[in-house]
């Protein structure tokens, strides 16, 4: 491997910029790597329907989560190129009824505000291009002043602290372009503080690696333009290893592979250049083959209950793969890449 193909990666210089992944430099992978097709039309109407059945178990017991899923489904509803099956007007009232006083938004009407969903309200008007309607001034100023003195974030005022936080204020922020409200500097050298000895990086210091920690930690310096913190080859061995012979991939190791870490992982190694250092062609193979083909959504495993969270990773880890038929969604923002190029490079 040369030095230049060591050695590159995303640079930014520009925070309130996107990354450059250079996107078009990773070879297509055809649906051809799999017996299965993506059911996309069958993963829609799941979709659509779960949002209609607010009595059933799976409903009930999401409650306190409705707005992150909200944001699973309507995410992946448009990397398939079909939100506008959803009823706009409808969906942007109930995401403003569940923001507090606060300026922070809940996971659904009358429960607390948390910055995971003040992140999921932000990310589902960027969708609907409706972040106008929000009080960004109020938003951000709920963001901002959960950050502590050491840079880190707490999730809301009972002070829990996690690196996912750090991301999630960052990522929020930078979307309605209020980086400038919080300590940058020292945010960075929070995270960097939860880098360990494997390249990974951990939910506090000194916390076991993690594999949706690491895509906390690196989408937060790849938005911040410090990637130059990651050792990138320790950082992309470790994760690549994270591939199972199933062509699935895990979040430690050990451990069972799971369709949600098609996104942690691949994210990650996209945002550090080393994507091409797994077996895309198998990971493709894996997420098709937990698809529900009758029913629609998509399972942890195959032949696994199917569920909104793993339906969403499981089409976002295509997007990475550049599946045909799905759009590109950015490996920092969590959105499809046409809502961020909307969104960051508009005044």
């Amino acid at each position: 491997m040369s030095t230049e193909e060591t050695e590159r990666g995303p640079r930014r210089t520009n925070p309130e910029s996107p990354p450059n992944y250079n996107f078009s430099s990773r070879s297509k992978l055809m649906s051809s790597t799999s017996s299965s097709q993506l059911v996309a039309d069958k993963h829609v109407r799941y979709i659509l329907m779960a949002e209609k059945k607010k009595e059933s178990l799976e409903s009930v017991v999401m409650d306190h989560l409705r707005m992150n899923g909200a944001y699973w489904g309507l995410t992946t509803l448009d990397l398939l190129d079909k939100l506008g099956t959803v009823p706009e007007d409808e969906v942007l009232s109930w995401v403003m009824t569940c923001q507090h006083e606060s300026g922070g938004f809940a996971g659904n009407t009358g429960h607390d505000p948390h910055i995971l969903y003040t992140l999921s309200a932000v990310q589902i008007l960027a969708l609907f291009d409706k972040i106008s309607i929000l009080d960004v001034g109020k938003v951000s100023s709920y963001v901002a002043g959960l950050q502590n003195e050491d840079g880190s974030f707490s999730g809301d005022i009972w002070g829990e602290i996690d690196t996912r936080f750090s991301y999630i204020a960052i990522c929020c922020l930078s979307i309605l372009k209020c980086l400038d409200k919080i300590n940058v500097e020292k945010a960075v050298a929070y995270i960097v503080s939860c880098k360990n000895l494997d390249g990974g990086f951990g939910c506090t210091p000194g916390a076991e690696s993690h594999a949706g920690q690491i895509f906390c930690c690196v989408g937060a310096l790849a938005i911040t333009g410090s990637l130059h913190h990651v050792d990138k080859d320790l950082l992309g061995w470790w994760l690549c290893e994270r591939q199972v012979k199933t062509g699935g991939l895990n979040g430690r190791p050990e451990k069972l592979p799971d369709v949600c870490y098609s996104w942690w992982v691949l994210s990650s190694l996209i945002m550090i250049d080393r994507v091409h250092w797994i077996d895309k062609a198998k990971l493709v193979k894996f997420i098709l083959d937990c698809q529900d083909l009758d029913n629609g959504g998509i399972s942890d495993r195959p032949d696994d209950a199917v569920d909104i969270f793993h339906t969403y990773f499981g089409v976002a880890g295509l997007s990475l793969l550049e599946y045909p038929g799905v759009k590109t969604i950015d490996p920092a923002y969590a959105l499809p890449v046409d809502v961020i190029n909307r969104i960051l490079f508009t005044r």
